[in-house]
């Protein structure tokens, strides 16, 4: 027995397959959570207009002699903090971001017993981390934003 398609019958039954492939695509990416799609910050816009104040920020740090520093050792990652202000008169906090996952994001306050303090390596996975270090002394405000790949 042999099965014949007229060429109109092949035309729709082409069409009809390309329609079913486009919507499992649609279908995977709108429902399914591994292909879950997500702005990197909740408040995007809020962030957004706080921006110049970040950059403020950001050059005040650049300003001064030297400025905070991160360093990958054997421990973790060790955050170190400018010498010329006392360290017990810093505060603020300490932000890691995954674009990657954002479910082991965290943050972390400075409670400085040295200039210097040290991340645990099992608080860090292995992979790209965005790094904000926010910090205060007086009535000054300090920012360092950088992308380490520990």
């Amino acid at each position: 027995m042999k099965f014949k398609i007229s060429w109109p019958t092949g035309i729709i039954i082409a069409i009809a397959s390309f329609v079913i492939f486009i919507l499992s695509f649609v279908y995977k990416v709108t429902f399914l959570p591994e292909y879950d799609h997500h702005l990197v910050s909740d408040n995007y816009y809020m962030d957004e207009l706080n921006y110049q104040q970040e950059i403020d920020k950001q050059n005040k740090g650049l300003d001064l002699k030297e400025n905070v520093t991160l360093q990958k050792v054997a421990d973790g990652l060790l955050v170190s903090f400018p010498s010329e202000f006392d360290f017990s008169k810093i505060t603020g906090t300490i932000d890691f971001k995954r674009l990657s996952n954002d479910k082991i994001d965290f943050s972390l306050p400075i409670n400085l017993v040295a200039n210097q303090v040290l991340i645990k390596d099992d608080m860090l996975v292995v992979g790209r981390w965005d790094v904000k270090v926010e910090w205060k002394v007086g009535d000054n405000i300090y920012m360092l934003k950088e992308k380490i790949n520990y």
